[in-house]
């Protein structure tokens, strides 16, 4: 008489995973610490109240004697700039990884000869290649720092630029600068005067071993209607009726590369765009400046189509700028939404596709 011994399974389901873990258990709730170490160290991690012997007992005392020397710091781990086995997800290379918003001082010189000391939000990015985890982030702002203390310009941008291509061993590199400047501009009748500020942004990018010089600025002024300005001057020439043409703030962000040769100093930025569109908010004002405001606004009424193509006819004429882009939002007094309208010249800002927020983010919130 033959006998079969049942068939066993030989991948074990949920059921038998179940048992096992509640006889492991059973056993280690009678066993002593040494012997569940003895058999696996991490078995301890399955009782609520056990201990696992062979792990040392820890300080809760900060050492603050204790100094880093060349022979510890190769024993620390350094996961982000681990082998390719290390990536997650697709092995695909990244046009921007870095930094942002990293604040610090930073000094100016201005078009007058002056200097000034602002706050400047840092953004840098490298490329990182297919086959790299990733990049030491912190070199970034130490390579900044380095030139921190320099007075401002491409040039030193540009010097910063090089340390972290070399220190990450990147092909393709990107610094930003965003800052507000100060500037003081005077009243339209009163000769008073303020300070008006300016969101500004330099930027240096490298790709394919070129470099290119781009700037920045959100120019905040008002709109006048024209069609509202002549539905007014309408109602009170035919009727007799008291009107008001509506007018708005409104933001244009300008950005514009910049070419080689003479500085084109931020002030120069804002006075093209004081000259496309005059109605700039005012900081400074009395009555005089009041009525002077709604005189000059009546003498350029404007659509957000008119606004971009303004701005658009000063940087055609000015052989320091290249390709640029002008991104105008009236944000309507009339309406519960917003006249919007982009204008690019060139390759460097032409895009099929608009970020969502690009509007959203022309509000001046100063």
């Amino acid at each position: 008489m033959n006998v079969h011994p049942p068939k066993m399974n030989s991948a074990p389901d949920r059921d038998d995973a179940k048992q096992a873990l509640a006889l492991l258990r059973a056993w280690a709730h009678t066993a002593t610490p040494e012997e569940v170490a003895d058999l696996e160290p991490s078995i301890a991690r399955l009782l609520p109240t056990g201990e696992m012997s062979n792990y040392p007992a820890l300080t809760r005392h900060y050492p603050e004697d204790f100094t880093v020397d060349a022979a510890y710091r190769t024993t620390l781990p350094d996961l982000q700039n681990g082998p390719s086995s290390l990536i997650r997800g697709s092995k695909q290379h990244l046009q921007h990884v870095g930094i942002s918003n990293f604040r610090l001082p930073i000094g100016f010189h201005t078009r007058d000869n002056g200097d000034l000391t602002l706050e400047t939000a840092v953004t840098g990015t490298v490329s990182l290649e297919a086959d790299r985890k990733g990049i030491n982030m912190s070199r970034i702002m130490r390579s900044f720092y380095k030139h921190a203390e320099k007075t401002f310009s491409f040039e030193v941008m540009e010097a910063a630029l090089n340390d972290y291509i070399t220190d990450l061993d990147s092909l393709d590199a990107r610094l930003q600068m965003r800052l507000s400047y100060p500037a003081r501009v005077r009243s339209l009748r009163s000769g008073l005067d303020g300070f008006q500020y300016y969101d500004i942004a330099l930027e240096l990018v490298e790709t394919g071993g070129a470099r290119r010089k781009f700037m920045h600025l959100d120019y905040v002024y008002s709109s006048t209607c024209p069609c509202s300005l002549e539905l007014s001057e309408h109602a009170r020439s035919a009727r007799g009726q008291l009107a008001t043409p509506h007018s708005q703030r409104s933001v244009a962000r300008i950005s514009v590369e910049v070419m080689p040769g003479d500085c084109l100093w931020f002030e120069d930025l804002i006075e093209l765009a004081r000259r496309a569109v005059p109605t700039e908010t005012q900081v400074m004002v009395k009555r005089e400046d009041e009525q002077a405001f709604a005189e000059l606004n009546a003498a350029n009424p404007i659509f957000v189509e008119d606004a971009a193509r303004l701005f658009c006819e000063q940087l055609l004429a000015e052989p320091r700028i290249g390709d640029f882009r002008v991104v105008a939002s009236h944000q309507e007094s009339l309406h519960s939404h917003d006249a919007v309208s982009v204008l690019t010249e060139g390759e460097a800002f032409a895009s099929d596709s608009i970020d969502p927020k690009l509007f959203h983010t022309l509000i001046h919130g100063r």
